[in-house]
């Protein structure tokens, strides 16, 4: 959907900052997002923009398709306190703040991602494009999924995760969760023979010892194998011992996903392993108009742009592998505090980073940046 340039409207910074620290009030944990959304809905509705729920819980507000600002409304469980205090010694040392006395929001998804899911809101209103906020990112990302299959390709994505003021991440590693399991015969512990969960145990390690890198590698470049859930014991009926092993792998973009799978299942000689959905690596050039729309917005109020691989993963990644265009992640925040117990965000930065997406968004219409 296109749009003329006249369609933009002037959010206060008040009004911005009041979204925000709304958002941060109202629990969103995944699957238990409908109230951010609805909120979200009234944000729009009240700047004369239309704006809906989707059948899977996205928050839709088209407009102009040169940029889709998306980001996403669930975080994960926790709660913190919300409010608003003044920065201290340890927000400037931790980067929270640039200096003492600043105002910084503390609460569950200040910084992932409720803080850039605010500013592209506020942001998308007031350069007039294209904003979706998805659920579901921090468990199977069905938000995103639903996405790519139901509306156009825009011609530019700009996903909302926490880089800093001045961060443009370009990269993110890929993801493989599978789930392993195993049966043997009970029998008494005295007997030599391996027991299912032995078998588990012997598989994983075989498995991270196919990965093993050289640890002066980036971690970005490696694939990072982690256990995140073992059960096993003796079966109800005594016959047999049984074993499950939860599994999740980080491949980077140097790799394909079907390649780690195939690796990790030469190791296995016992059991079975299922694997979910795989999320591909990404990495985007620096040198498409996006990035180049980031560093001169960013340049343009004071900052040094920093191009950023993260070792995680992000919905950019299933928007990259569903969508040719160009596409970058941005958004307010220290990501070292995403999940934390003391997850907070300085209110200047949020400021900040509202001003650098809106001037993106409006070079990316034709419009003055």
């Amino acid at each position: 959907m296109n749009a003329t340039m006249d369609d933009t409207i002037d959010v206060s910074i008040e009004d911005a900052r009041n979204l925000l620290i709304d958002l941060v009030s109202i629990p969103s944990p995944s699957g238990e997002e409908r109230a951010a959304a609805e909120r979200l809905v009234e944000f729009f509705s009240a700047n004369g923009r239309e704006a809906w729920i989707d059948e899977v819980g996205n928050v839709r507000a088209p407009a102009d398709d040169a940029v889709l600002l998306t980001s996403h409304v669930d975080t994960v469980p926790g709660e913190i306190p919300v409010e608003v205090r003044s920065a201290d010694e340890d927000d400037v040392e931790t980067k929270v703040a640039e200096k003492e006395g600043e105002d910084v929001l503390w609460g569950r998804g200040s910084v992932d991602a409720t803080g850039p899911l605010a500013a592209m809101a506020v942001a998308a209103v007031r350069a007039g494009v294209s904003f979706v906020g998805v659920v579901g990112e921090e468990t199977n990302s069905r938000g995103a999924r639903h996405l790519v299959v139901d509306r156009d390709q825009p011609d530019a994505v700009v996903n909302g995760e926490p880089s800093g003021t001045t961060g443009i991440t370009l990269g993110y590693r890929g993801f493989l969760a599978g789930t392993y399991v195993a049966t043997s015969e009970s029998g008494h512990t005295s007997r030599p023979e391996p027991n299912a969960i032995q078998h588990a145990t012997e598989w994983w390690t075989a498995v991270e010892n196919a990965f093993d890198s050289d640890e002066y590698q980036p971690v970005f470049e490696r694939v990072t194998a982690k256990p995140v859930g073992i059960d096993g014991g003796i079966s109800e009926d005594g016959l047999s011992v049984e074993a499950t092993l939860k599994v999740q792998l980080r491949v980077p973009p140097s790799l394909d996903v079907d390649i780690v799978r195939e690796t990790a299942e030469a190791e296995l000689e016992i059991g079975t392993v299922s694997w979910a959905e795989p999320i591909p690596p990404v990495m985007e050039s620096p040198r498409t108009e996006v990035a180049r729309a980031f560093r001169a917005a960013i340049r343009k109020g004071g900052g040094e742009p920093r191009l950023l691989r993260k070792t995680g993963t992000s919905d950019m990644n299933l928007y990259a592998g569903a969508w040719d265009c160009p596409m970058v992640t941005y958004g307010p925040g220290n990501s070292d505090l995403d999940h934390a117990p003391d997850e907070r965000l300085s209110l200047d930065e949020f400021d900040e980073s509202v001003a650098v997406l809106e001037r993106v968004a409006t070079a990316l219409r034709g419009g003055d940046d």
